[in-house]
Formats: structure tokens, C-alpha cells, sequence
């Protein structure tokens, strides 16, 4: 390959970084484009390829009157189909094999017309090297536990009448800066048990709205054996989980926000999936390589589960037909693709990520890579403006880059580190020694075009074995002192923290920010399934709404400085209007002030240290105005901060020379202030 051909790709143009790896990007783009031009010849296009839950599965033929249904299992020697449509016989209906590894039968009205009808279970029974084994299909739609057995059954799913999604024509692109909410549908209710669709619906959307999220970001939406496994280990990729509902009412839910104006973004799983025989996809056609790498390859060594063999072209197939199934069937206005970093490295992650050329060893899974390429590619051709966000610690260069200039394709990357380093810090270091310096740099360390999804924690600090930012700070005493009579210092430092950590963080951390539903007005109560352990108990997999509606508790205090914090984030377009320009940074006083346009943002991280009178530095000359500040008593502080005070600014000349205009304040310790230069 020519050097200057190998310059020519945008991606290392915009990144001279990349250089050095000029000719490892160039083979990734280069794989890209052939399976690409491969699966144009073949299909037309990458939207016509990804049609696999058109053909395999359960198909009904018009024109023959009657339901085919296709599985592939190359390795399969004998496949049945069953169900309680012909009386759980399971040797009554044998399938045959083409040359491709694909099994069908088809099924006649004039036989099993008045049999084989929505809601008829089914299943396969597959004779392979493993024995004969009770399986359900790959392209299921809808799986049903039975309450006795607790044995997993498929669902033909096809309802008289198709889904009404007319008049939804919403565009995520209409929201703005993404504010999203991390949501369970399962454990989103106050009720000690497993919520709903429809009790998501007319509890929780309403109270998303009102907070001020604009993106619901939901969890656990494939169906999972393990309730405990937060919807991480997936059986039926093209099932939405039933403990919650029908398809129907998951529809309806997406409908239901549509209408609210808020998007739907659907936590994707593609890293891996379920390892049990009995539901999923492993040892399906009898042996252990059908989705996964051969022998221990196909093991996840962290995770219990196993992986996808990104490299085989029916794996992709499948993969990226689940992909389209989701945004076409559900209207899902895009995915956050978890597990991305142990997707593309074949230690999973499990590595410290110091140099360059850990991005291009031979550690590095490019089948992985050139995978989440073509999803992105198929996710935009279909929907331009879908969101995808790539759950990567490692920071993979091109991640965030278009495919057509060699990149993966993603709009945003989770920043990963931030809450990591929150949790270190609140671990480790009193707050007395908190460094302004380090805190700056980590909120503010990305590269301008790789679009950032900012975050102090998500549901994985509120996993038992974990703690919350709130639990972190103020520990048990939550459990006796958040009554708004009582006097406690460590809930009055824990709530200034929790206030500050998140405005902090969503003022300088990236273009998006999400959060994790509750921790906005700081749950006590950490996530724990039912399981042997606390007794099958649902007491801790819930979400305890009414503390936060609660008068006479400072929980309401939280909430209602998270919901003036998006009010203002929306307002003056903070997500918005890249990096914050730094004005002023004191040590001593742990005091570092920015701004955003005119909007200048003040925090005093000192615990002790108030200082009347401090000038800062301002963007522009002009009257400032108060726009918000967490120490008033609306949000739990002290009203030590007269809101009504303006602030005119004054010319003083720097230490180098210069001359620029500052404002004084009354710096308060523990506290953020906001204010913004008023029109003339």
C-alpha cells in the first residue's frame, strides 16, 4: 500500500496520533469495505441483508396458506418441531436440511390452521453430539415461563392485528442535548415485586418528564433466564423480556413517550450471551461452535456466559437482523451497545491501556471491530439520526468516528472514567484534599470530536458490592436523618457533595449526560435481587419514588436541584456549546470557576473556607445576574446566597499585563454558584 495512500484515510488526517497505525486503521476500513461490497452483491444492500427474522423462525405463506418455519443448525442430525398445537408430540414433525445448514418445515391451514395460532408454545427438539435436547427457536418473538416448572417455552407471536404506530413519526434528533434516564422496567415500581410495561407507562414516564430527561435509556428489554443477571445474559435476542409483558405493551411504551416527547434508546447486548442449554443459544445445533468460537475461545472467562464468533458471516447476519428488528418493530430510536470493550479484545478489557500500540496488537478481535461497523452503518442508513453509545473503557481510536473516514461509526462513547474517578476520590481522599487541578483534567480529558455521554454513576454503583455517590457520603445516617428537622453534619456535607458532583460533572464532562433512575434525589437502598441469599426477596429491587415526594425528607431537596439543573442545562445550551473555558483556578481556597458562553459557573470545594468579596474573572463586561445556586433552601442549603443580587462587573489588570473584566461574589464553601451576564 502507498504512503500517501494510507494518509489519505480521514480519520488519521484529523488524529496524527494515529500515524504510526496508518496502515492497521486502513486493513480495519479496508475489511469494512469488502464485507460491505459482499453484502451489496449478495442482497442489494445492507438494509435488505439484515432481514433474517423474515425468513427464519415461524413465516406465514399466503400464497401457500400456511406457516413455514426455518432454524439454522449445520450441525444438527435430527430436528422436530412441537408444540402443544399437535399435542406435544415431539417426533410427529421432522424438518429437512438444505446444503446451507438451515432445517424448515412447512406447516398447512388445512391441517393445523385452527391449531397453530397466535400464542400456540413451540418448541424444537434437536438431536446433535450433545443428546437430544428440548430447544427454543433462535428467532422466537416471544418466550413465556411456565409459574410451576419454570421451564422456558417459545410463543408463536402473531396478533390479528399489526401494532397501530401510525402518526409516530418522532425524531430523536428533536430532543437536543440527550438528558437520559437509566431505566429497569422490572424494578422501576415502588411495589415490593416485578413491574410492568404498562405500570412503566402511567407511573414512571410521567415522572421522567417531570424531571426533565428527555431520553429513556431501558434496560434489561431481551428476554433473560436470570432476573438477578440485570438483563446482561441473554437467552431470546429477539424477545422482549415477558416477566414485563407482551411485545404489544413494550410497543405501547415506546408510543406512550413518543408522544411525550421523550426518545427511547434500548440497552443492546451484543457481547455475549446466556450459557445455559436449556434457553439461548449455546450448543444449539449439538455443537459448542454455531455462535461461538470452538472450545474454550467461546468462553467468557469473566462473565459465566459465552461469545459471539463476530467472524462467521450467519453469526453477523443474525446479529445485525436483531439489530434491525428492534428499530423497525419497536421504533427504539437507537442502542447503547454494552460490553463494547470486551467485545473488541480478546482479554476482554482486562488490561491497562498505557500505550498505542495496545489499540493494534494482536489482542485486538477486528472481526468485533468490523461488526460494530456495519451495525452502526445499518443503524444509520435506516435512521440517520438514531443514537448509538459504545460502553468502551479502552478508548479504541476511531470509535466515535464515521465509517466512511476509518472509523467504527458510534455517535457517543460513555466516559466511563468519571464516575470511576468519583469513586476513588470519595474512597480515598477527604475532601480537604480534593485537587481542583485533577478534578478539572478528568472532567475535561477527550478529544473534541469524540462525542462524550457524561455520568457520575449508573446502575452499576447501585449494584450491591457497590455504593452510590448519596450512600457514599452520608452511609447509614440517610436511613435516620434525612427528616428535614434533624441537624446532622454528615447529611449536610453528604447533600452540598451529591449537588455539586453532579453539576460539576454534567457542566464539563461531555455533550450528553445520563443517569440512573432515583439516584437524581439520592436512593438509599442499593439494587439486590431476589435470590437464595436474602430469601427470593424483592425489597431491595424496587425503587422507592415516595422519598422523593416526600414533604417532610430532604429527598425532594435532591430532586428538585437535579430537575433546576437540566432546566438550566437546557436553557443555555451548556451539553451543547463544547469545552468550558477556564477563568480561574485557586488552590488554596479549592475555588475553580469556567464558563460556557456568558454563563459562568462558580465551585468552592473547600469545606471550611468563605470568602466575601472575590473577584472572579468573567467572559464579557456586563451585569450578572444569579441563576442558580445550590446553597438556596429550595434545594436543601442554607439561602446564605441572596439570588436577587446582581454583580457588575470591573476591569482589573492581571499579573501579565492584561486587562479583563471580574465580578465579586460571596465565594461559599461546599457550594456552586451560576450566573449568566444579562441582556443590555
Amino acid at each position: 500500500m502507498k504512503t500517501e495512500t494510507i494518509a489519505q484515510l480521514p480519520i488519521v488526517k484529523k488524529d496524527p496520533w494515529l500515524e504510526p497505525n496508518a496502515e492497521d486503521m486502513l486493513r480495519r476500513y479496508d475489511r469494512y469495505r469488502e464485507r460491505l461490497s459482499a453484502i451489496g452483491k449478495e442482497c442489494g444492500s445492507l438494509t435488505e441483508y439484515a432481514n433474517g427474522y423474515f425468513y427464519f423462525g415461524f413465516q406465514y405463506d399466503d400464497a401457500l396458506r400456511g406457516w413455514w418455519f426455518r432454524e439454522w443448525l449445520p450441525g444438527a442430525k435430527d430436528v422436530y418441531l412441537f408444540g402443544d398445537f399437535n399435542g406435544w408430540q415431539r417426533t410427529q414433525l421432522p424438518l429437512k436440511k438444505d446444503g446451507c445448514g438451515v432445517w424448515s418445515v412447512f406447516l398447512p391451514d388445512e391441517t393445523y390452521g385452527e391449531r397453530l395460532v397466535h400464542g400456540s408454545k413451540v418448541k424444537m427438539l434437536v438431536h446433535g453430539d450433545n443428546g437430544w435436547l428440548e430447544r427454543i427457536p433462535s428467532y422466537i418473538r416471544r418466550v413465556v415461563q411456565d409459574e410451576h416448572t419454570k421451564d422456558y417455552t417459545g410463543q408463536l407471536w402473531a396478533p390479528a392485528e399489526p401494532f397501530d404506530w401510525r402518526g409516530d413519526s418522532f425524531d430523536i434528533a428533536s430532543v437536543g442535548s440527550l438528558l437520559i434516564y437509566e431505566c429497569h422496567v422490572g424494578m422501576a415500581q415502588e411495589k415490593e415485586g416485578v413491574g410492568t410495561y404498562c405500570e412503566f407507562i402511567k407511573t414512571i414516564l410521567p415522572h421522567i418528564k417531570k424531571a426533565g430527561y428527555n431520553t429513556i435509556q431501558l434496560m434489561a428489554v431481551a428476554e433473560h433466564p436470570y432476573y438477578g443477571s440485570f438483563g446482561y445474559h441473554v437467552s431470546n435476542f429477539f424477545a422482549p423480556s415477558s416477566r414485563f409483558g407482551t411485545p404489544e405493551e413494550l410497543k405501547a411504551l415506546v408510543r406512550k413517550a413518543h408522544t411525550m416527547g421523550l426518545a427511547v434508546i434500548m440497552d443492546l447486548v451484543h457481547s455475549h450471551y446466556v450459557k445455559n442449554i436449556n434457553e439461548g443459544l449455546n450448543e444449539l445445533d449439538g455443537t459448542d461452535h454455531l455462535y461461538s468460537p470452538a472450545g474454550k475461545a467461546g468462553d467468557h472467562p469473566y462473565w459465566d456466559s459465552k461469545l459471539f464468533d463476530y467472524g462467521k458471516e450467519q453469526v453477523r447476519h443474525f446479529l445485525l437482523s436483531n439489530i434491525k428488528y428492534w428499530l423497525t418493530e419497536f421504533h427504539f430510536d437507537g442502542f447503547r451497545f454494552d460490553g463494547v470493550t470486551s467485545m473488541i479484545y480478546y482479554h476482554h478489557g482486562y488490561t491497562e491501556f498505557d500505550s498505542r500500540e495496545k489499540y493494534f496488537s494482536p489482542e485486538v478481535n477486528e472481526e468485533a471491530l468490523c461488526y460494530l461497523t456495519l451495525a452502526n452503518r445499518l443503524i444509520h442508513d435506516l435512521y440517520p439520526h438514531a443514537v448509538t453509545i459504545a460502553e468502551d473503557v479502552s478508548g479504541m481510536p476511531g470509535m466515535c468516528a464515521a465509517a466512511e473516514e476509518g472509523g467504527v461509526g458510534f455517535n457517543y462513547r460513555l466516559g466511563m472514567a468519571v464516575p470511576d474517578f468519583w469513586i476513588k476520590l470519595l474512597k480515598e481522599v477527604p475532601d480537604e484534599q480534593w485537587d481542583i487541578w485533577q478534578m478539572w483534567n478528568m472532567m475535561t480529558d477527550r478529544l473534541p470530536y469524540v462525542k462524550t455521554v457524561a455520568y457520575c454513576e449508573s446502575h452499576d454503583q447501585a449494584l450491591v458490592g457497590d455504593q452510590t455517590i448519596a450512600f457514599r457520603l452520608m452511609n447509614k445516617q440517610m436511613y435516620t436523618d434525612m427528616n428535614r428537622a434533624a441537624q446532622n453534619v454528615v447529611i449536610d456535607r453528604g447533600m452540598a457533595l451529591h449537588k455539586m458532583i453532579r453539576l460539576f460533572t454534567i457542566s464539563l464532562a461531555g455533550q450528553a449526560y445520563l443517569n440512573f433512575m432515583g439516584n437524581e434525589f439520592g436512593h438509599p437502598e442499593w439494587i439486590d435481587f431476589p435470590r437464595e441469599g436474602n430469601g427470593w426477596s424483592y425489597a431491595h429491587a424496587r425503587r422507592l419514588w415516595s422519598l422523593a415526594e416526600n414533604g417532610f425528607l430532604r429527598y425532594s431537596y435532591l430532586g428538585a436541584f437535579d430537575r433546576a439543573m437540566l432546566k438550566l442545562v437546557r436553557k443555555y445550551d451548556i451539553l451543547g456549546s463544547g469545552y468550558a473555558y477556564n477563568h480561574l483556578m485557586d488552590t488554596a481556597n479549592q475555588t475553580l470557576a469556567f464558563s460556557h458562553g456568558t454563563t459562568v459557573f462558580v465551585f468552592n470545594w473547600h469545606p471550611r473556607n468563605s470568602i466575601p468579596d472575590y473577584a472572579i474573572p468573567v467572559p464579557e463586561p456586563g451585569r450578572y445576574r444569579i441563576v442558580l445556586t445550590s446553597d438556596a433552601p429550595e434545594f436543601g442549603g442554607y439561602g446564605r446566597i441572596d439570588p436577587a443580587v446582581k454583580a457588575f462587573s470591573f476591569s482589573q489588570t492581571d499579573s501579565d499585563g492584561s486587562t479583563r473584566p471580574y465580578i465579586r461574589i460571596y465565594n461559599l464553601c461546599r457550594s456552586a454558584l451560576v450566573l449568566t451576564r444579562m441582556n443590555r
